[in-house]
């Protein structure tokens, strides 16, 4: 029986990776703003973290690493297939991203998830003492909360959602709605990126279950269930340590004459996927360059598209398209030696990313739906300086904290084009004007306050979630 926590989270993903050291399988942590946030509460509080380790076939034992018990969860091929890719990224992706692509529905999906969902619950309930407080997170996991109540009605239950909770008349598509309705019901608090989407919630339990509200509580069988908006944000001083430090700036310096010393670098920094908005942007920049508003070699633009889920169709189709689109521009307004778009179809480092950040005067972040882009805050925190320009799409969650980026609406190609050509032409005490607001936020809005507002919202007593500074 494996040891029990008083604090538990189950996420699809293990905050650790496999590593071969000399033959042997070893594992180290995995960077990321959610293991930063909440390893101090998980070390405090000798926690135990439940997820997928990689890999299909059977789990690894669970094991201990720098304080948190890492409790591994087995997924096999099949299930990989229908449970990950099918049901969570080609169902319900893409409908609560606003059904940007068509969803797609599969009877043996939806079957496939409900078992991984209780393999997840059943492992929490093993590994949670009583009384304890288990916080589940995001899409993949949507039935886990009242498939743990069902097993455990004393633990404290915490969900919260990574992505965008779509309006009542869209969620209605889900085959299998009231089942996901009713599992994210229980928990005790389900948190959301923005108010609309909790509003969404509160509003479609009525209109589904018909169940009574007051303000943002739900009652469900003689209990209170709390929605709320905690915006996730991201490790803002680790951040600008990382820009300032001195290998970092002179990487940044080295990037400018690498493409040529160009008095504007405009960077794209996202996961190749189809809600982000890649290809209109390109489209964007393709025209102000046929419109002569912006001219090679004195503008560049860098576009780093992470590798994603790359066995699902619509992710495939999304490649071919970026890639002709970068091919025409270059094409068309390239030079020997001198491309438009540097296009960079792989993974970066934190510490390269940040240099990327540094070098860059414009940052474009133009999703078309998106739960929050911390790479938009990412980039914030890394102008130290106080210069460079964000532009940014209203329909990222970020939008409603970071008022003075250079909003636009990423569905209107001329308004992607003027938001882009202000932050160009902007003023540089203009720029370290709006910059200087946006960080003053990042600071007391961290992924550290965000947890920590969420614990306590929960009922998790005396939750410290500040990193220690030898963290992240």
């Amino acid at each position: 029986m494996a040891e029990r926590s008083s604090f538990v989270v189950v996420a699809n993903r293990l905050p650790v990776d496999e590593v071969m050291v000399d033959g042997e399988r070893q594992w180290r942590p995995s960077p990321g703003g959610l293991v930063t946030a909440l390893h101090p509460v998980l070390a405090q509080q000798r926690g135990t973290w439940i997820g997928w380790a990689g890999g299909d076939g059977e789990a690894p034992e669970p094991f201990e690493l720098e304080g948190i018990k890492i409790h591994p969860v087995p997924l096999s091929a099949e299930e990989l297939e229908r449970y990950y890719e099918g049901q969570s990224n080609a169902t319900i992706w893409p409908l609560y991203h606003d059904a940007v692509e068509t969803p797609v529905y599969k009877r043996r999906w939806r079957e496939a998830y409900r078992l991984v969902n209780q393999r997840f619950a059943q492992a929490a309930a093993d590994v949670a003492e009583q009384g304890a407080t288990v916080w589940v997170q995001d899409y993949q996991l949507q039935l886990v909360p009242a498939m743990l109540r069902e097993m455990r009605p004393d633990l404290r239950i915490g969900f919260f959602l990574h992505i965008p909770f779509p309006p009542i008349e869209l969620f209605m598509q889900m085959p299998f709605r009231a089942e996901i309705l009713r599992g994210l019901l229980g928990a005790d608090l389900v948190g959301f990126q923005q108010r609309l989407a909790a509003q969404n919630f509160v509003r479609l339990a009525r209109h589904l279950l018909g169940l009574r509200y007051e303000g943002q509580s739900i009652q469900v069988d003689g209990r209170k269930v709390k929605a709320g908006a905690f915006p996730i944000s991201i490790d803002t001083a680790d951040m600008e340590r990382m820009a300032a430090d001195p290998a970092v700036q002179a990487r940044a310096k080295q990037i400018r004459a690498e493409l040529g010393d160009p008095e504007t670098v405009i960077l794209g920094v996202d996961r190749l996927d189809y809600t982000k908005g890649i290809e209109l942007r390109l489209k964007a920049f393709r025209e102000l360059l046929a419109d002569g508003k912006l001219k090679v070699p004195e503008a560049v633009m860098v576009q780093v598209a992470t590798p994603s889920r790359e066995r699902v169709e619509h992710y495939q189709t999304l490649r071919v398209k970026v890639e002709r689109e970068v091919g025409r521009i270059n094409g068309e307004f390239g030079r020997v030696g001198m491309p438009a778009v540097h296009y960079l179809h792989q993974s970066y480092s934190k510490q390269e990313l940040a240099a990327l950040y540094v070098a860059a005067d414009v940052m474009m972040v133009t999703p078309l739906r998106d739960g929050m882009n911390l790479v938009a805050k990412e980039y914030v925190a890394c102008r130290a300086n106080g210069g460079g320009a964000l532009v940014l799409s209203e329909f990222a969650g970020a939008a409603t904290e970071l008022r003075q980026a250079f909003l636009c609406n990423p569905h209107d190609p001329d308004g992607v084009k003027d938001a882009l050509l202000r932050a160009v032409g902007a003023e540089p005490a203009e720029l370290k004007r709006r910059m200087r607001v946006m960080q003053r936020h990042l600071r007391t809005h961290d992924v550290a306050e965000w947890a920590r507002t969420f614990l306590n919202e929960l009922g998790v007593p005396d939750t410290d979630a500040t990193p220690a500074p030898d963290e992240g």
